[in-house]
């Protein structure tokens, strides 16, 4: 079952209960996909290529609600095409997300003297699942995937689509958008959500597996942080992924009514 559903008009979206985040709204990271994923749609009608980056802004939460959204071509290249997407609730007039995806056409090229370098396959299965933030009550995008964590990795697998026929950053993307809080160097201390997301693609992973090793950095005077992180398959690295971070208090749970 895809994890947002296509409606009967272009380009209008329902979301599954797995879009959820912890708090308020979807997980930045389902909206990430989500609008990435219609860009690699459009991209393989129109020969754009293959998606390489994509550099989110979460300009709002986006609300269980049906979404509309909206492709803008900026540039359409030989070789590269940049392309903005847009996500609105049905109905506002205020966007909550938007997306940059840069594509590229492949093309071999010899670099005398270079030599890539491998490394040795590994088996994310070989380590235990982790939960790596319980939201209870109700189902949220962390139960879209499994996780794993073991020598300084987390491994990420997605057990759901995000549309159909979704492309392979996009596929990225949700467990990229993790980075921040794997990395965290103090854990439940205060929220720290990532008003943007940006990740670039090495090449197309190979498997289901996505990896990130991840590091963050806090300076809690200002409130502010970073998060960054190595992407990897089962086969090495496939790119790198970096967001900002602010840093808040937790919610307070609503009180009683007396």
């Amino acid at each position: 079952m895809p994890i947002f559903e296509a409606l009967d008009a272009p380009n209008h979206w329902r979301p599954s209960p797995l879009a959820a985040g912890p708090f308020a709204g979807l997980q930045g990271g389902a909206v990430a996909s989500l609008l990435t994923a219609e860009v690699e749609a459009e991209a393989g009608r129109r020969n754009w290529g293959t998606a390489i980056a994509s550099a989110a802004w979460f300009l709002r939460p986006a609300p269980m609600a049906d979404l509309r959204s909206e492709i803008r071509v900026i540039s359409e290249g030989g070789r590269v095409s940049v392309i903005d997407n847009t996500l609105w609730p049905v109905n506002e007039d205020a966007p909550c997300a938007t997306v940059r995806v840069t594509l590229s056409r492949e093309r071999a090229v010899e670099v005398a003297g270079f030599v890539e370098t491998g490394s040795s396959p590994v088996d994310p299965t070989q380590y235990p699942v982790r939960t790596l933030h319980i939201v209870t009550g109700r189902k949220w995008f962390m139960d879209a995937m499994e996780a794993r964590l073991g020598d300084g990795v987390a491994w990420f697998r997605m057990n759901h689509e995000i549309i159909a026929g979704a492309g392979p950053l996009s596929s990225i993307l949700g467990p990229a958008d993790w980075t921040h809080g794997i990395g965290r160097p103090v854990q439940n201390a205060v929220a720290d959500p990532n008003p943007n997301l940006t990740v670039q693609l090495l090449r197309r992973p190979r498997g289901t597996w996505i990896g990130v090793r991840a590091q963050a950095r806090w300076l809690p005077a200002a409130g502010l942080g970073v998060g960054s992180g190595t992407l990897l398959d089962v086969e090495g690295e496939i790119g790198r992924v970096s967001m900002s971070v602010v840093l808040v208090p937790f919610p307070k749970p609503a009180m009683a009514a007396g």
